[in-house]
This record gives structure tokens, C-alpha cells and sequence, in this order.
């Protein structure tokens, strides 16, 4: 080779581009090897901890936050965004403790809640859609506007008396140690990670998510796309109101109390950007079992209420800010 020959681009190794390589470093395998930290150190802090009851009911700690985080990673995925969610819930609930007055059964109270989550989610949808309003500001206007309507209602009173089928939603088994929360986290995970990585729809939510001009020029439907994701928003939503309900065994207006925060923290904590454009349901899921493994063992740790809310606040700023600043570096 001659000094007047361009210069060769050097190629990395195989072993250093590989799909093995790749994938170690993933931000997968990275939540992956913290939840195995948290849970060798969960079982170092409490001699509980490793109980399969015990295990059991630290499920419930994030089981019906992790419904609802499927659809939103979803829905940011696209660029758009749903504060809303803890609002719904508590409208949802409320609803359902309504028609409970009215002696409905089981079947109907189900039916109130997905419908309630439902009409929600178009409200929100439609807003966005319709009228061209930023997804962050309308949501937050519903977020005050459906729990409102629960304090409206309820004051500062509540509704109980929930039959034991309906209360089997939220707090039975189905083999052992098994719940039935846990199997429909299982089922939703695995349908909400089929449709975002094997499906046509999937792909368009991914392409809205980085250029929803050219997802446009590319025929595909961007309201339309946006609108079935608010209300699958919505209906997760509902769902987790009526998993809730029925583990608590009772209705108030303060139910779900910012629960928003703490699912866009799982959403962003399982490697959905922000920003729109990118995400995975295996991360979403890695995400929900650290939160629920951390909030669990400073559960059984006596820690207070109030320093759990902290951590989930530093969480979700550290986990936006992080990535930021290692490309910072990197670039510079």
C-alpha cells in the first residue's frame, strides 16, 4: 500500500461485534445483574426475604404497575405520554364501588372498570389526536380531573362490602404460590412483547417514535396509531384498578396515589427513551422486578414510606440523566 492510498478503516473483532458481544452489553443484561444484586441482598438484610409466601407477596408490588407500564412504555415509545394513569385508577374504582351499592355482581363491577379505563383513555386520546394538544399537558389536566371527580363523589368516605370472587381478583392463587395478578403480568408481557417486537403495529410505533413526518409520508396512520395506544393506556389502567380494588377491599379517592410516577419511572428504568423511538418489554419487566424486589426489602426493612417515594424520585431522575452525561463524556 502507498503513501497516497486513503487510509483502511480498521474492523473491529468478531468477538467484539458479535450478537454474544452486543448483547452483554445491553442495558437487559445490566438490569438483569442489579436484580440479582438486590436479590442477594434482600436475602442478606432479612432472614424472611426467602419465604416463598414472602416472594409471593412482594409480587404485588409491582404486578399492577407493571400492566399499566407495558401500554405506556408503548405509548412513549410513540412520543407521547399518559400522567393520567393513577387518575383513571382512582375514577375506575370509585365507579366500581358506585355500581357495588347497587348490589352488581362480579362480572358487572369487572365490566364498569375496563369500560371506565377505556372511555379515559379516548378521552385522552382524542384530545391529543383531535385537537393537536401536547400529551403531557392534557394528561395532566386529567390526572386532576378524574381524581376530582373521585373526591367528588367519595369525600372522605369509601366504599367496602366487595364480594369474595371479586376479591379473589386481587389477591388469589391460582397453583400455590402463584397469583393470579402474577399470571396476568406474565400474559401481558408476553402479548405486549410480541406486538411491539414481531408485529407490523410495533414497527409503526417505533418509526412514529423517531419521525412521525415521515411515518406519515410512509402511509401509516399517526393519529390513528396514537389513539389505539391511549386506550390500550386506558384499559391497562382499568385492569390494574381492578386488580387493586379487589386486593384492597375497598374504594377511596386517594387510591393509586402517584402511581404515575412511579410507572414512567419503571417504563424509563426498563431502557425506554423519553424521547420516543426506542424501548423493549423484556426491559419494562427486568424494571418492575427491581422496583418491586427494592420497594419489597425496604418494606421488610421498616424503611418509611416517604424514603421509598425519595429513592423512586432520584431513580427516575438518575436514569434520564445518566445516559445524557455518559454520552457527554464519550462524545467529548
Amino acid at each position: 500500500m502507498s503513501l497516497l492510498d486513503p487510509p483502511r478503516s480498521r474492523s473491529l473483532p468478531d468477538r467484539l461485534t458479535g450478537p454474544a458481544a452486543r448483547l452483554s452489553r445491553s442495558w437487559e443484561v445490566l438490569l438483569l445483574g442489579i436484580a440479582v444484586l438486590i436479590f442477594v441482598a434482600n436475602t442478606q438484610a432479612s432472614p424472611y426475604f426467602l419465604d416463598p409466601w414472602n416472594l409471593s407477596d412482594a409480587t404485588f408490588n409491582f404486578t399492577e404497575k407493571a400492566m399499566i407500564a407495558f401500554a405506556m412504555a408503548l405509548l412513549i415509545i410513540a412520543g407521547e405520554i399518559d400522567l393520567s394513569v393513577a387518575g383513571i385508577i382512582a375514577l375506575a374504582s370509585t365507579a366500581m364501588g358506585w355500581a357495588l351499592q347497587f348490589g352488581l355482581g362480579t362480572p358487572g363491577l369487572v365490566m364498569i372498570g375496563l369500560a371506565v379505563g377505556l372511555a379515559c383513555g379516548a378521552v385522552n386520546g382524542a384530545l391529543v389526536t383531535r385537537l393537536g394538544l401536547p400529551s403531557i399537558v392534557v394528561t395532566i389536566g386529567t390526572m386532576s380531573l378524574f381524581r376530582g371527580i373521585s373526591y367528588i363523589v367519595l369525600g372522605d368516605q369509601a366504599f367496602n362490602g366487595y364480594p369474595d370472587s371479586f376479591a379473589w381478583l386481587g389477591r388469589g392463587y391460582v397453583v400455590w404460590v402463584i397469583s393470579f395478578e402474577l399470571v396476568l403480568f406474565a400474559l401481558f408481557a408476553l402479548i405486549y412483547g410480541i406486538v411491539l417486537h414481531r408485529t407490523n403495529f410495533g414497527r409503526h410505533v417505533v418509526t412514529i417514535g423517531n419521525n412521525p413526518t415521515a411515518a406519515r409520508f410512509a402511509g401509516i396512520r399517526v393519529e390513528r396509531v396514537k389513539m389505539v395506544l391511549f386506550l390500550l393506556t386506558g384499559l391497562m389502567s382499568g385492569i390494574a384498578a381492578v386488580c387493586l380494588t379487589a386486593r384492597l377491599g375497598s374504594t377511596r379517592p386517594s387510591i393509586a396515589s402517584a402511581w404515575e410516577l412511579e410507572v414512567v419511572t419503571m417504563v424509563v428504568l426498563g431502557g425506554v427513551s423519553i424521547l420516543g423511538g426506542s424501548g423493549s418489554i423484556p426491559g419494562v419487566v427486568l424494571a418492575a422486578l427491581v422496583m418491586g424486589m427494592v420497594t419489597f426489602g425496604l418494606g421488610l426493612l421498616n424503611v418509611p414510606g416517604i424514603v421509598m417515594s425519595i429513592f423512586i424520585g432520584a431513580l427516575l431522575i438518575g436514569v434520564i440523566a445518566i445516559p445524557r452525561l455518559v454520552a457527554r463524556i464519550r462524545g467529548r
